[in-house]
């Protein structure tokens, strides 16, 4: 008689196509920050977009929430190899916010209520890829998770969805937020776990 029982295959592998390289999944969201929390209130938040030329496009509160906002549900994915599947969010297209600014810059650099900055080509925030998320999970977005407002951007690492997004400068060359200044990859696609630079 045999040491393994006949049909015995040993531990099952996760296959899901889902999670990337190096990742884990969890059913928690970890919160993970830079510095202390901002607490901003709907009524003093705001949110602008600033041209190459330096012409500023920003709403408010009631602007934002007035727009069309779409529900997408999403699977994050953290730096730290945690991954989180089917989130469900609420929020407004940067397709619909950039959409009546004419502009002919290549970069974003993104910034924060607190002083948090991240860069990003332009492109990954068009096409349906990124939103100003202001609801979570059928709630309002808590400011742990970076409420009144974060940005959302899924398909990269999720330092890049800036938490108490406070607005976007649209930039002709790339400017390093943050993390990029600190040695995190300036790009940050987790499907070739490009977590530092040089990777």
């Amino acid at each position: 008689m045999g040491i393994v029982s006949h049909g015995f295959r040993g531990r099952a592998r996760r296959t899901d196509q889902r999670l990337p390289p190096g990742q884990y999944e969890t059913r928690d969201f970890p919160v993970l920050s830079a510095g202390p929390t901002p607490r901003v209130s709907r009524e003093d938040w705001e949110f602008t977009i600033t041209a190459e030329t330096g012409k500023p496009h920003s709403w408010n509160w009631a602007e934002l929430t007035a727009l069309p906002s779409e529900s997408p549900t999403v699977d994050l994915h953290c730096v730290t190899k945690w991954s989180k599947f089917d989130t469900a969010w609420e929020g407004v297209s940067l397709d619909v916010l950039l959409a009546d600014v004419p502009t002919e810059a290549d970069f974003a650099l993104v910034s924060s209520y607190g002083g948090y900055t991240t860069n990003l080509p332009l492109e990954d925030l068009r096409h349906g890829r990124a939103w100003i998320a202001y609801r979570y999970e059928g709630g309002d977005l808590p400011p742990e998770h970076g409420g009144p407002a974060r940005l959302l951007v899924p398909h990269l690492y999720l330092w890049k969805s800036a938490k108490w997004v406070h607005g976007i400068r649209l930039l002709r060359q790339d400017q390093p937020g943050f993390w990029e200044t600190a040695g995190y990859h300036d790009y940050g696609d987790p499907w070739r776990e490009q977590r530092y630079q040089g990777d």
